[in-house]
């Protein structure tokens, strides 16, 4: 099975509480998964929203499988079917619209492929600071377009309006590849203080080092510290050893080191 067809039947077989926040430019679903109680904090964790890094929709199966110590999460494993189908099997994922234009883009290696279908880096599709960071592009690229305009996007704009409508505790991204953590997004110090603290979990849990990452901008990290005023973290797995992107081989070695993750933030929340 492919990365989505993995994850729909993963969808379709669970019996716990489940929602289709919205859909891709493919017309893909977006599914979001509930685990814990509704009862304290919630948080949403969301994943594969760079589609070479599809990998990280597993950890989410697994996260979900592990289950949360205090109140609920939602878990959001793959943010951008799409993309993640055109880097996992080629080209043929999208419509033939689409299709010259991807190719252009990719200069031969789809796998390297991160937009979605519209070739739109939906990590920085977001309106917080959204085109000032240093590696934006304003043309259609297999990284870092910007879009035209923020949540331009189906699947950021569903992902904005699920964040809004559930108003999380805290979020998390998940990303390959570097093990390391992002939690600063111009707070102020009484909120970076606070961040800081629940980022230390995150790399306790983790043996992730905590890093400070500058010129980056309109990321869904970014966007929840800036407009929510909420926790954020974006937890990079993976080996930088290893070579975009990474597949099932690497599992192994992201569970061991952030399988615990989602859990434990909940439970220091």
């Amino acid at each position: 099975m492919d990365i989505y067809e993995e994850i729909a039947t993963f969808y379709r077989n669970f019996h716990g509480e489940k929602r289709i926040i919205g859909k891709s430019v493919e017309k893909r679903s977006l599914f979001a998964i509930h685990i814990g109680s509704h009862e304290g904090p919630q948080i949403l964790s969301q994943y594969a929203i760079h589609a070479r890094e599809w990998a990280t929709a597993l950890l989410a199966l697994y996260h979900i499988g592990r289950g949360v110590k205090n109140g609920g999460a939602w878990v959001l494993p793959l943010m951008n079917p799409d993309g993640a189908l055109i880097s996992e099997v080629g080209i043929g994922a999208v419509s033939k619209v689409r299709q010259e234009l991807i190719i252009s883009l990719c200069e031969g290696d789809l796998r390297l492929y991160k937009a979605n279908a519209n070739a739109v880096d939906l990590n920085v599709n977001f309106d917080a600071k959204w085109g000032t960071g240093k590696d934006n592009l304003r043309r259609p690229s297999y990284a870092n377009y910007i879009g035209e305009a923020p949540f331009s996007e189906p699947e950021t704009e569903a992902l904005r309006d699920f964040t809004l409508e559930l108003m999380p505790a805290a979020t998390l991204s998940w990303h390959t590849k570097g093990e390391e953590i992002y939690y600063e997004f111009h707070q102020d110090r009484a909120r970076k203080m606070r961040d800081r603290k629940l980022a230390e979990v995150l790399a306790t849990s983790t043996g992730y080092p905590l890093v400070t990452v500058r010129g980056s901008a309109g990321g869904y990290k970014d966007w929840c510290i800036e407009k929510l005023k909420i926790p954020a973290f974006t937890i990079e797995v993976g080996s930088d050893a290893l070579s975009h992107p990474l597949g099932w081989e690497a599992l192994p070695s992201i569970i061991h080191r952030a399988g615990e993750a989602l859990l434990d933030l909940s439970e220091a929340l």
